[in-house]
C-alpha cells in the first residue's frame, strides 16, 4: 500500500510542495500556493548585502538564546563578527523550544513548546535541511480521537450534528447546517470573499493594509462570529468542539484565520529525538570544526559566537558619540553585574521580558507602548510518563495511534505521542511498552487557572480528565502514570508567557513600528511576537534571519 505523502520520513522538498498543492487544490484555492511559499521562505541570504568577513572586528550582542537569537548569530557569523549571545537561561538552551526528557536515555520525552512543524513553513525547513536534522509525520490517516463535550463522549468519526447539535440552543438554519459547513462559514468564508493578493496580507506586515483585511485584524473571534450572524449556542458549540479557539475568542480574529490560510495544522512534522535538537545544531555549529553548513564560505571569514548562559540582561544604553551600545547583565546565580560594549545589537526576547529591562534614551513611543501592552497568551502542559499506552489498547477507551482529544474540560487538549504512526506491526510498537502523553495542553485563562493550582491538587484534576474523556473508571491512571511534569509558561521566569496573539487593533497600530531598527541604526530586533507567525518557530526564524540582514545593509550602508 501506498504511504500518503504527509506520512513520509524527511519529506524532500518536493514532496512538501506537493502536500502544500493537494491541500489548497482540496481547500478551493489553489491561487493562494505561490504567495504562501513566498512569503513563508527564508529571507535571502546575508551574504547579498554585505560580503563573507567584511564584518571583521565588529563586536554584536544578541540578547537572547532562543531561536530568534541563534538564528541571528548563525548568519552574521557569515560575515566575520564576533558575537555573544547573552542568554539568561543557564539550565538548558532554546527559549520556547523545550523538550523534557523522563529518562537519560532521551527515549521517552514530551515538548513542552513548540511541537508541530507545518509542510508550509518554509524558513523552519530551511534550517532543518540544512542540519540534516530527521523528522517524523505527525498526520493521522483516519483520526478517531475523542470528542468530550457538555459531558457527551464521542470519537472524531461519530456524527457531531446527531449527538451534540441537539445540546445547543442553534437556529433552526444552524442545525440543519452540516458542521463541516458550519466551521467553513465561521473561519473561512470570510478568508474566501478576498481576492488572493488580500488574503496574502495576513502573513504580511504592512505600513497599511486594505480596508477589507482590517476587518480581519480589528474585531476579536468572538465579535466576528456574531457578526457573521452565528447564535450564541453555534458559539458555544464552536468552543467546546474546538477548545484551543474557544479559549481565545478575545483576540483578533486574524490570529485564528492566518493558521487556516497558511495549513498550519495540515501535514506537520515533529524533529526525531525531540524539537530541541534545533537549536542544538545551531550551538553545536558555533563551536565545531565542520563547517559545511557555511557552505562555500573561507574558515577564515567566518566570525566568532561566544555563548555566555544565565546572564539576564538588565540595562540597554546608547553611548553618546562613540557609536556603541552597552548591555548591562547579571548572573542569574550570584547576581553580579557586568557591562560589555557592542557595536550593534540584536534583541530577540520576547517583550514580556523586555518591559523590565532599562532603555536609556527610549526607544520610538511607538515602540515603548507595544512593549507595554503587546499581547501574550499564557499556556500550560502536563505530560505524564506511562507505564503503557492505554490508548492504543483494543478497548472502548483506546485504539488510538497518535492525534489529539478535544474537551471543554479545564485540560482542553490531550496530545497522543506519533512515534507509532509507521509502525509495521503491533509487534514492532505494542501498546503494552512506555509512552509519554500529553494529558493537559491549554491556552489562556485555563492555563492560568489549572497552572496555578497547588501541584498535587493539579495533578489529580488532570488525571480525573483524563479518565472522564477517556471513559476509565477513576484511579485506573494511578498505577499507570509513573512520572509527570507542568509547565506553565506564564511562569516561566526567563519567558512569562507562551506566545504573541495580537488584540484587535494591535497589528495594524505596532506591528510596522516594532520592525524598525533603534539607536541609530545600531538595535535591531527579532522575535516570534514580530512576525506574522506568533506561536511558530517560522516566526523567531524568520524574524531572526532578516534582524540579520537589516544589521547587514545597515553596516555596508555606512561604507557607500
Amino acid at each position: 500500500m501506498d504511504i500518503p505523502l504527509n506520512q513520509v520520513l524527511n519529506p524532500t522538498n518536493e514532496q512538501r510542495q506537493d502536500m502544500i498543492k493537494n491541500s489548497l487544490e482540496a481547500a478551493g484555492r489553489p491561487e493562494d500556493y505561490e504567495y504562501i511559499t513566498r512569503l513563508l521562505s527564508p529571507p535571502p541570504d546575508i551574504t547579498n548585502y554585505a560580503q563573507p568577513g567584511e564584518l571583521k572586528g565588529v563586536k554584536i550582542g544578541v540578547i537572547g538564546g532562543g531561536l530568534a537569537g541563534l538564528s541571528a548569530a548563525f548568519e552574521l557569523r557569515k560575515l566575520g563578527a564576533d558575537i555573544t549571545i547573552l542568554d539568561s537561561n543557564d539550565r538548558r538552551i532554546g527559549g520556547r523550544v523545550y523538550t523534557y526528557y523522563f529518562d537519560a536515555d532521551g527515549k521517552y520525552y514530551n515538548e513542552f513548546g513548540a511541537q508541530r512543524i507545518p509542510a508550509t513553513h518554509e524558513t523552519t525547513w530551511h534550517y532543518i535541511n540544512l542540519f540534516g536534522l530527521n523528522t517524523r509525520p505527525l498526520s493521522v490517516r483516519r483520526r478517531n480521537n475523542f470528542l468530550y463535550v457538555h459531558n457527551t463522549r464521542l470519537r472524531t468519526t461519530d456524527s457531531i450534528e446527531q449527538i451534540l447539535y441537539p445540546l445547543y440552543d442553534l437556529t433552526p438554519q444552524e442545525r440543519n447546517t452540516p458542521w463541516a459547513e458550519l466551521t467553513d462559514y465561521a473561519f473561512l468564508y470570510m478568508m474566501m470573499q478576498l481576492p488572493p493578493d488580500i488574503r496574502a496580507q495576513l502573513i504580511q506586515i504592512l505600513p497599511e493594509y486594505s480596508p477589507e483585511y482590517l476587518t480581519f485584524t480589528n474585531y476579536t473571534v468572538r465579535q466576528t462570529l456574531e457578526n457573521l450572524g452565528l447564535s450564541q449556542g453555534a458559539i458555544s458549540l464552536i468552543s467546546g468542539v474546538d477548545p484551543g479557539t474557544g479559549a481565545l475568542f478575545d483576540i483578533s480574529y486574524a490570529e485564528n484565520v492566518h493558521e487556516e490560510y497558511t495549513l498550519d495544522y495540515r501535514n506537520t512534522y515533529n524533529i526525531e529525538g525531540g524539537m530541541v535538537n534545533l537549536p542544538y545544531a545551531f550551538v553545536k555549529s558555533f563551536f565545531t570544526d565542520n563547517f559545511t553548513q557555511y557552505e562555500n564560505i573561507p574558515v577564515s571569514q567566518l566570525g566568532t559566537v561566544t555563548y555566555r548562559p544565565g546572564q539576564i540582561v538588565t540595562g540597554i544604553y546608547e553611548l553618546q558619540n562613540s557609536n556603541q551600545i552597552v548591555l548591562a547583565h547579571r548572573n542569574v546565580r550570584d547576581l553580579s553585574r557586568s557591562e560589555d560594549a557592542f557595536d550593534y545589537v540584536v534583541c530577540a526576547i520576547p517583550y514580556s521580558t523586555l518591559r523590565e529591562v532599562d532603555i536609556k534614551p527610549r526607544f520610538s513611543n511607538p515602540k515603548m507602548q507595544a512593549i507595554l501592552e503587546f499581547n501574550y497568551t499564557n499556556s500550560q502542559k502536563t505530560a505524564f510518563l506511562c507505564k503503557e499506552r492505554f490508548w492504543e489498547q483494543d478497548t472502548d477507551y483506546g485504539r488510538m495511534v497518535g492525534g489529539f482529544s478535544q474537551t471543554d474540560l479545564p485540560i482542553q487538549y490531550i496530545f497522543y505521542p506519533g512515534d507509532h504512526l509507521l509502525c509495521p506491526d503491533v509487534s514492532s510498537c505494542s501498546p503494552n511498552e512506555p509512552g509519554v502523553l500529553t494529558a493537559s495542553y491549554n491556552y489562556h485563562l485555563n492555563a492560568t487557572r489549572v497552572g496555578n493550582m497547588e501541584p498535587a491538587l493539579r495533578y489529580e484534576l488532570i488525571k480525573e480528565n483524563v479518565e472522564e474523556v477517556h471513559g476509565l473508571p477513576g484511579g485506573f491512571l494511578d498505577s499507570i502514570v509513573k512520572d509527570h511534569k507542568t509547565v506553565v509558561w506564564d511562569n516561566e521566569p526567563f519567558i512569562r508567557g507562551a506566545f504573541a496573539q495580537a488584540l484587535p487593533g494591535q497589528k495594524e497600530l505596532f506591528s510596522y513600528e516594532m520592525l524598525k531598527p533603534e539607536f541609530n541604526q545600531r538595535i535591531f530586533f527579532a522575535g516570534e511576537h514580530l512576525s506574522t507567525k506568533h506561536g511558530w518557530m517560522q516566526g523567531a526564524l524568520y524574524t531572526g534571519m532578516e534582524a540579520g540582514n537589516q544589521l547587514a545593509k545597515a553596516f555596508h550602508s555606512q561604507f557607500l
